[in-house]
């Protein structure tokens, strides 16, 4: 094969692949260049995937301990060999199936570390590769805290897939990964305390989320410490210590791990990037409303990016639109706000659009319902609850849907839609909703913000 490519993608995860499949499509010849032995990157062999496998594992193990609530009488414990052989199936099955779409569309994988080089161009382990643009898709990995070490006791997600639930943890952060892993370990059976340096807990979501889910987690025992700023993290040996400031006092809780779920910070390390003209924004790659970044022809996608989301599926979107811009097509910037935000807890949190806040900042004349779940008959059959907020310009259209309970990961979809077309609640509430469903929760919602709600006053 020549060394001459029409793009060469730096990274095989979401967005790097999504980005060569759809060049692939469009008639390019294009080399995937990663470093791991398997494509896929974080999401697919570290991240979302094996997560969700172990969540739902969770889901089953709490399903069982509350089966007498379903009038079936059944108990049963972990094996934990076989619950991550489980995740391990999920994920060699779908890195099969993106190795095989890669290869029918005649992409080119290349393995090694990849430098690139003023062109633009890209040198993998001593090979140099020339091609007319160049895609950044290096992803991300956990954030650490300054002066705190990784260690047995303490530990990150990337280390935290690889372990049994433990007796008790101390998780700093409650973003989407500390708030999964607060989830599923307390699902098992461990004590668990949530760090949270903002105000609230998922502080990115609307207040009415973040009070919700508090509120869920207080249930379900596990405790939830807002506004703490942690001053040490300690292994003692036999545990670790984790000495925190909130409201005034100090506190230190022990327990038998600390996760570090502080967020994720960008790959960019020895890829040359000063070198070849791409500058850097917060450590993340500087980009515009295009996705191109300072060097011509160098594009960046995904995690890292200097784009608002870190989330898998606004990769698939970033790198969709960078390979057809590359193709020659049209692409409009993307909206980051019409983007579902998801977060796999238990109960689920879902939201799309602006919060309560934002909107009113924006000068909004706003309107808003707050749906409780428990006026929804098969979250009733479920046995679980939530809420479901839209926000709304008053006489106008929706601006911003909020939900937590069941299976709102999937319920986000309709509403992602009513924002993007900014929908009135009026014609979404023309719609019909199937019954009994969880879906019912969004038209009850915007019933009632047209003036004509069903089961409520």
């Amino acid at each position: 094969m020549s060394d001459d490519y029409d793009v060469l993608v730096i990274g095989a995860g979401t967005g790097g692949y999504s980005c060569a499949l759809r060049l692939a499509q469009l008639g390019k010849r294009v080399g995937l260049i990663d470093r791991d032995e398997h494509v896929g990157g974080t999401c697919l062999l570290r991240g979302c995937i094996p997560t969700k496998a172990l969540l739902r594992a969770a889901e089953v193990m709490d399903t069982v301990r509350r089966s007498t609530d379903w009038g079936i009488e059944a108990s049963g414990e972990p094996d934990w060999d076989r619950i991550h052989a489980f995740r391990d199936r999920i994920v060699e099955k779908l890195v099969k199936g993106v190795t095989g779409l890669l290869s029918a569309r005649g992409v080119e994988v290349i393995r090694g570390t990849a430098l690139l080089l003023p062109g633009p161009a890209v040198e993998v382990d001593g090979r140099r590769l020339a091609a007319k643009d160049v895609v950044l898709a290096t992803g991300s990995r956990p954030r650490l805290i300054p002066g705190v070490e990784l260690g047995e006791r303490v530990i990150t997600s990337d280390e935290a897939l690889r372990r049994p639930a433990p007796p008790s943890a101390v998780i700093i952060g409650a973003g989407a990964i500390g708030l999964e892993f607060a989830s599923l370990w307390r699902s098992f059976g461990s004590e668990v305390t949530v760090l949270e340096m903002l105000p609230a807990l998922a502080p990115l979501e609307d207040a009415d989320v973040s009070k919700e889910i508090a509120r869920a987690f207080r249930r379900r025992g596990i405790t939830g410490v807002p506004g703490a700023t942690v001053r040490t993290v300690k292994d003692t040996g036999s545990a670790v210590d984790v000495t925190y400031e909130a409201k005034g006092a100090t506190t230190t809780v022990s327990a038998q791990v600390c996760l570090v779920a502080v967020g994720r910070g960008p790959v960019t390390e020895d890829l040359g990037l000063e070198a070849a003209g791409v500058e850097l924004e917060r450590g993340f790659v500087k980009v515009d409303d295009q996705l191109q970044t300072t060097a011509p022809h160098v594009w960046a996608v995904g995690d890292v990016a200097s784009t608002p989301l870190q989330l898998a599926h606004v990769a698939f979107a970033e790198g969709y639109a960078v390979a057809e811009r590359i193709a020659g097509l049209d692409v409009p910037p993307l909206d980051y706000a019409l983007i579902p935000r998801v977060t796999y807890s238990s109960p689920e949190i879902a939201s799309v659009g602006l919060t309560e806040q934002q909107a009113r900042e924006r000068g909004h004349d706003v309107e808003v319902e707050i749906l409780n779940l428990q006026g929804i008959g098969k979250a009733n059959i479920l046995g679980e609850g939530g809420i479901c907020k839209v926000v709304a310009e008053r006489g106008g259209p929706i601006l911003g849907v909020h939900m937590v309970g069941p299976h709102v990961t999937d319920l986000i979809a309709e509403p992602m839609l009513a924002v993007a077309w900014e929908a009135a609640p009026a014609e979404v509430a023309t719609l019909f909703h199937p019954h009994p469903s969880l879906a019912e929760a969004f038209g009850e919602a915007v019933l009632a913000l047209a003036g004509k709600p069903l089961h409520g006053v």
